[in-house]
């Protein structure tokens, strides 16, 4: 597959998003409210949460495809307004509609709360394109079709630069195709507020197997080391790694399982720890990550 990912994709309207000043708050919050909700990010240069929040909003304010529109304020070049608002840390969020304030909030808010708070002033604004353009990917990867998903998760990253669902099922498509070092390389473009995003984590975590998983050898020959000696607590790790590698989810499970059965502690307990990763890369939601998780607690609280 070719690296389609693009990083200078337009996003939304310039003038969905502004700068104001003290002068210019009146016409760009208060008389634009009246046709818009206005959302205003009061923030400041040195304050490490705005710079985690802001991002956020601007891309949620694009998501919501003029609904709503952001207006950003300086509070140390622009003071007076956030002092009439008895503003006391930043960052600090005020939805405006129609001249009012109505809605708001304090601190940086992970980014399903701001759309939801976008969504209150909004209403049903229907899914944005690279949201209609990341479905289209899961469907078509569940399908097995790496092509195509790989070319929609990529438009949708276009459309979205960094968003972390577009850039995890991109990353995962390459995976899938062994193209490591590209997934690697995919995984890299996401947007930096959204590293910890549970997608991505996924992701990574699907591309440390494949990269484990690299040098195992033959499945057949792993099965025969672990029937010849059911306590050679190596072999069968390295089965259930190969295991996983060819989609056989519940079999590497099972693999693991037996061996912390026989002796948790082995190696550090490193069955159990490669149980997690393997829960991390399957996502929370997987049934073999539910089941999986249930027989791990009958073993350890039996």
């Amino acid at each position: 597959m070719e690296p389609i990912i693009g990083n200078d994709a337009a996003l939304g309207a310039d003038d969905l998003i502004v700068d104001t000043t003290t002068q210019t708050f009146a016409r760009d919050v208060i008389e634009a409210s009246r046709d818009v909700p206005v959302i205003v990010d009061f923030w400041a240069p040195w304050c490490g949460p705005c710079k985690q929040l802001t991002p956020v909003l601007e891309n949620a304010v694009r998501a919501a495809r003029g609904a709503v529109k952001l207006v950003k304020m300086n509070i140390d070049d622009h003071p007076a307004v956030a002092q009439q608002l008895r503003i006391q840390s930043i960052p600090a969020v005020y939805a405006f509609r129609n001249g009012q304030p109505v809605d708001g909030f304090m601190g940086a808010l992970p980014e399903s709360q701001i759309k939801a708070f976008i969504a209150r002033l909004a209403g049903d604004v229907g899914p944005s394109p690279a949201e209609e353009l990341i479905e289209i990917g899961r469907e078509a990867r569940e399908a097995g079709d790496l092509s195509q998903a790989a070319q929609a998760f990529a438009q949708a990253a276009q459309e979205e630069p960094g968003n972390p669902a577009a850039v995890a099922g991109l990353a995962r498509c390459y995976i899938e195709a062994g193209d490591l070092d590209r997934a690697k390389q995919t995984l890299a473009l996401v947007r930096p507020d959204a590293r910890n995003d549970p997608e991505i984590a996924a992701a990574e975590a699907a591309l440390s197997l494949a990269e484990k998983a690299g040098d195992l050898g033959d499945v057949g020959e792993l099965q025969a080391k672990v029937e010849a000696n059911p306590k050679d607590h190596q072999a069968r790790f390295d089965l259930a790694l190969a295991l996983n590698a060819r989609g056989d989810k519940e079999g590497a499970l099972d693999q693991l399982l037996i061996s912390i059965e026989y002796d948790r502690n082995w190696n550090d307990q490193a069955a159990r720890k490669q149980l997690v990763e393997f829960f991390d890369a399957y996502g929370p939601k997987d049934e073999a990550t539910l089941s999986g998780r249930r027989r791990l607690s009958s073993i350890l609280f039996s």
